[in-house]
């Protein structure tokens, strides 16, 4: 090989080299531009998600308001939405009733599914830990949501939980004093 030679084959190699560095270049940049749209695709199915659960945690917040049972149990007060922590335990409270002598935790899910139960165990089970004022009271668990299949909701019965689901009786209608009849 010449010299001549060798200089063409180090050219050719040099923008050989070129144009498969700004190949690499633009495939990093699609990579970054469809990592961006995932992420994007991401935050929407969480907001889908994170709305489905406010629904139903608004739903059974305000039907318990109205009649605060479960079962038979009458309670005085009810709270949505509470966090606490207490040395290493922390839990999230969707709902929590009390009366003077029991209280119940209520955990909303939009559909139901067996592993939410266990969920629910634990929360029962570290609440009086969190909250050490109730140390001598009941606890009752429930589970409500809008869609529960029937080896989750007979797992829940067996376990001893309330199960709450909508039912009837949830339409209300307003109407204005200038209805229009045909």
């Amino acid at each position: 090989m010449t010299d001549e030679e060798l200089k063409e084959l180090v050219a050719s190699l040099a923008i050989a080299q070129r144009k498969t560095d700004e190949h690499i270049e633009s495939l990093l940049e699609a990579q970054k531009e469809t990592d961006r749209k995932l992420k994007k695709v991401g935050d929407l199915v969480g907001n889908i998600g994170r709305n489905q659960g406010d629904v139903a945690e608004e739903f059974f917040f305000n039907s318990l308001a109205g009649d605060a049972h479960l079962g038979s149990v009458h309670f005085d007060d009810i709270t949505k939405n509470q966090h606490k922590q207490r040395g290493k335990f922390q839990e999230e409270y969707d709902i929590v009733m009390t009366n003077g002598e029991a209280v119940g935790i209520v955990e909303v899910k939009y559909k139901v599914h067996e592993n939410d139960l266990k969920k629910l165990e634990r929360k029962m089970q570290n609440f009086k830990k969190l909250f050490p004022i109730y140390e001598a009271y009941k606890i009752y668990g429930a589970i409500a949501s809008f869609h529960i299949n029937d080896d989750a909701k007979e797992a829940a019965l067996n376990q001893g939980f309330f199960v709450l689901q909508r039912k009837g009786d949830i339409l209300q209608t307003d109407c204005a004093e200038n209805l229009m009849v045909l």
